[in-house]
């Protein structure tokens, strides 16, 4: 039987009655993203969505 749990329940899953997977909440929220704190670290190559070179497809399909 399925039950609804609970924002900031534990929850225990079972096989066969045997507790295998304990799931618990995170104590400390997460952050929040900041936009456009990686600017200027990498760039995108004007090549980046042309087609792979044969050789490198090829070993995709061994």
């Amino acid at each position: 039987m399925l039950s609804q749990a609970v924002l900031g329940e534990e929850i225990v899953i079972a096989k066969a009655g045997k507790p295998i997977v304990r799931l618990v909440p995170i104590k400390e929220p997460l952050k929040d993203r900041v936009l456009d704190q990686d600017e200027g670290l990498f760039v995108v190559p004007d090549d980046f969505n042309d087609p792979l070179p044969e050789d490198i497809l090829s070993a995709f399909f061994k």
